[in-house]
């Protein structure tokens, strides 16, 4: 699903994300501090395509790393247990 770093470069990813949708909406189902600025997240979302009338829905994980209390890097990942293994090594490495 790509790996985003730096502020304009992670906004034009959810602009591009949200783009074809003219309603979203996202559910957190579980936010974990992992440690030495790693956070992992299982996201829930739904949205509803630009001249549609039915809803798309996703399921997916993200580890999204700080630097200086700011997202520095945000990966997201299909698979749940992929995303969670990253964010325990990645915490790792960065500890």
């Amino acid at each position: 699903m790509g790996t985003y770093r730096g502020i304009a470069t992670i906004r034009k990813a959810l602009e591009e994300w949200f783009g074809p949708y003219e309603e979203a909406e996202s559910e957190i189902e579980e936010n974990v501090d992992i440690g030495n600025g790693v956070v992992f997240a299982v996201v829930r979302q739904r949205g509803r395509p630009v001249g549609g009338s039915g809803f798309a829905h996703f399921r997916f994980a993200s580890v999204t790393e700080w630097a200086d209390g700011l997202i520095a890097r945000v990966t997201p990942y299909s698979d749940i247990d992929e995303a969670r293994a990253a964010a325990e090594r990645r915490a790792a490495e960065r500890g």
